[in-house]
């Protein structure tokens, strides 16, 4: 493997001349900076970005740990945060919690061994030690998606509660009373807001919401469809189960499927985050829209800003209610229903005062 000092002999210039070269040094004649580049590239020279890393503190590598890359969630904003990172001049290593805290901390760990320069996360929960020392020790964080509370860190997220809120006026407008959903752990800022979210809308429109309605998922199909059987085994079934993430709408849709049961016809199915197959089913599936990519984008830009010292805020994007076939809709697919439109939210019933 050639060295460095291969580069300048075959260029005809000093070793220094070359470090400038691939620094991008201006101090450096254009003659010496084309020959240099000559050199690199007939003798295939490759820099050593350890070494490099130790003299100048830098290493031009974020890491990034997603909570699922089996989740095309996850997987698109990876895409997302990855192609941003290289548009800027930095590489990603990402690391797979698969919903687990102790892979998150794995990771965590062998990501700040390696000398990234900074990291971005979405928390498998809030309580995880190392993650909160690395967010208060200097290193440059941001929370992508979920967060920490009380940690003072960048969050680049979505804002659903506004679109859970639409999702059940559109249910109710359309007639359904028995409204079920299918909720993410507990422990994660994104799990609690949405159940917390269909809660609030549901009382605000005079709608139940008993104990056997709310299903505890963990983000993962299996647990989407034992809710959805539960569901379905009760005295009286809801009549439309939310999914408060993809993977566990598609546990539910199996589940439903398995009874012999037809959408929306039996029953109806919506889910929290689309992806590209829900237009494929039949009927397309209604959901809840986060802008993926535009959050990994808006992720890596805060995170990068960080690392080379300016200021960077957190960052909301608001998530969007699609209004597809799923629920019982009329109307072209993708449009507001002719029961429902954001731009004129039907009000909540009125309460009588007796």
């Amino acid at each position: 493997m050639a060295s460095i000092k291969d580069v300048a002999a075959a260029a005809g210039v000093s070793v220094a001349t070359v470090s400038r070269v691939l620094n991008d040094h201006p101090s450096v004649s254009d003659d010496a900076r084309t020959r240099v580049q000559a050199a690199v590239e007939t003798l295939g020279y490759r820099p050593n970005v350890v070494a490099r890393s130790l003299r100048t503190h830098e290493t031009r590598t974020l890491g990034l740990v997603i909570s699922d890359v089996v989740n095309p969630y996850f997987a698109h904003l990876a895409r997302s945060v990855e192609e941003e990172a290289r548009e800027l001049g930095y590489s990603v290593i990402i690391g797979n919690a698969d919903e687990r805290p102790d892979l998150q901390d794995h990771h965590v760990r062998t990501l700040l061994d390696r000398r990234i320069d900074g990291l971005l996360v979405s928390p498998t929960d809030g309580g995880s030690p190392l993650m909160l020392n690395a967010a208060t020790n200097g290193t440059p964080m941001v929370f992508v998606d979920r967060w920490i509370a009380g940690v003072d860190v960048p969050v680049v997220r979505a804002d659903g509660r506004v679109a859970v809120h639409d999702l059940v006026a559109h249910l109710h407008a359309l007639g359904h009373r028995r409204l079920a959903i299918i909720a993410g752990p507990a422990a994660t800022t994104t799990g609690s807001e949405r159940v917390e979210s269909f809660r609030a809308a549901m009382s605000e429109y005079g709608l139940p919401l008993p104990d056997a309605y709310i299903g505890q998922g963990d983000f993962q199909a299996e647990s989407g469809r034992r809710a959805t059987e539960r569901f379905l085994d009760l005295a009286e079934p809801p009549e439309v189960v939310f999914a408060a993430d993809n993977l566990m709408a598609l546990g539910a849709l199996d589940a439903i499927r398995a009874r012999g049961l037809r959408i929306p016809d039996d029953i109806a199915l919506a889910a929290f985050d689309d992806i590209p197959w829900f237009v494929h089913t039949d009927p397309a599936i209604t959901v809840i829209s986060q802008p993926t990519a535009e959050l990994g984008r808006a992720a890596v830009r805060a995170l990068v800003d960080r690392v080379e010292g300016r200021a960077a805020a957190s960052v909301t994007l608001p998530a969007r209610l699609v209004v597809r076939r799923s629920c019982g809709e009329t109307g072209e697919p993708g449009e507001p229903s002719a029961a429902w439109s954001p731009a004129a939210r039907p009000s909540p019933p009125q309460r009588s005062m007796s």
